[in-house]
């Protein structure tokens, strides 16, 4: 056997957010929100993976939503690059599906909890080696909770050590699985034992895959290490490359150009490289960006999978 990794879009999508993983992410949440607590009973997923258009579904920052039957809502979100500003908008995103419970002329007392589940296969918080963080609104000394409406949480996958032998609770067989699927010629019998995993991992086998969706996930495996590599050799070089290719164009062209056109020029180079040839149209949103959103923009490129999800993220700065 060989197994997928639950690490891109699409395999995070399939596994747990399609009409068929119900069970698979209720194990998952009870597990990784709830501490190992059978809390969660049942769960309807929110705009479930689609097979053939998982491209599409990029047009928001997290990859599985659902509304729990506890009255929360979860929105979890797969992260394999550790793009520039990314706690801000792990915040923003939470934020945003928060409000956006409301339409026009609805209550307050509509609004039920909501907790972002974030699962990172990089350390984001170094000065702690807890793998399960949770963070909630609290008082600054006396440390009470301001309500239980928005929960962050953390999973960070570099920190979790356990060989096979030594996992022991659902947690500790859920984030192996997370981090280590592809590994695997055969199922384990303590992971087998989970008849939640057992089907997590009968999903991941190469062998039930279409050869579409083999060739899809190929291209987002090959889009992942691109980008790993543009991220690194970009902090290896300093943000200023922006400005530097600028100004080697702009001397080119006979003329003085500042850090904003310059790092507009290098924006507009990488999702060229992306995308191909864009419109006259998307050139010129582009062209009126601040230099905050184009800074942004240059990170968030890696999220985006299409030129629709482009225009959308263009649409969404004015």
């Amino acid at each position: 056997m060989k197994f997928i990794s639950p690490k891109t879009d699409f395999a995070f999508k399939k596994i747990f957010g399609s009409i068929h993983s119900q069970n698979i992410l209720i194990s998952f949440l009870n597990a990784i929100v709830y501490d190992n607590q059978n809390i969660i009973q049942s769960l309807k997923i929110i705009n479930p993976y689609n097979p053939g258009v998982t491209n599409s579904l990029k047009q928001t920052y997290f990859d599985v939503k659902a509304f729990l039957d506890n009255g929360s809502t979860v929105i979890i979100e797969m992260q394999v690059l550790n793009v520039e500003e990314f706690q801000k908008r792990v915040i923003y995103n939470l934020a945003k599906a928060y409000g956006n419970q409301l339409d026009s002329g609805q209550g307050y007392m509509m609004l039920q909890p909501f907790i972002a589940l974030t699962i990172a296969d990089f350390v984001l918080f170094e000065n702690t080696e807890k793998m399960i963080t949770k963070f909630r609104f609290k008082e600054e000394t006396e440390l009470f909770n301001y309500q239980d409406e928005l929960t962050l949480m953390f999973v960070e996958l570099p920190k979790f050590k356990k060989e096979l032998s030594a996992l022991e609770t659902l947690s500790d067989k859920w984030i192996y699985f997370l981090s280590s699927a592809p590994n695997l010629e055969v199922i384990p019998e303590s992971l087998e034992e989970v008849s939640e995993i057992q089907a997590a991992l009968n999903i991941a086998n190469k062998a039930n895959l279409s050869n579409e969706e083999l060739e899809e996930l190929e291209q987002q495996e090959k889009s992942i290490r691109d980008n790993k590599g543009q991220i690194s050799l970009a902090r290896m070089e300093g943000r200023e490359i922006g400005l530097e290719e600028g100004k080697e164009i702009g001397r080119e062209e006979g003329r003085e150009i500042g850090r904003e056109e310059g790092i507009g020029i290098l924006v507009k180079r990488q999702i060229s490289r992306k995308f191909g040839e864009i419109s006259p149209e998307v050139q010129n949103q582009i062209e009126q960006l601040s230099l905050e959103k184009l800074d942004i923009l240059g990170d968030e490129i890696f999220d985006l999978a299409t030129i629709v999800d482009l225009e959308n993220w263009l649409a969404n700065q004015q």
